[in-house]
């Protein structure tokens, strides 16, 4: 699990402005990303089940900054 966490962090800080991932950057820890990463078995799936939960947060952050004033 240690590695699959290393892997989405580091993929993570290499996205930053893509997507989210700063949410997880600056917002998450460690046991976040475990929890999120589930059953994943490689870092390519635990990088995709962690992007669909910080894509659902920048896209819900984008609506909120289109109605601000």
């Amino acid at each position: 699990m240690e590695s699959l966490v290393r892997a989405v962090r580091e993929y993570a800080q290499a996205n930053y402005n893509k997507d989210g991932w700063d949410v997880l950057v600056e917002c998450w820890d460690d046991s976040d990303i475990a929890r999120e990463i589930g059953t994943a078995k490689t870092a390519t799936a635990a990088i995709k089940a962690c992007r669909r939960a910080v894509k659902g947060m920048d896209e819900y952050r984008s609506e909120i900054q289109s109605t601000a004033f």
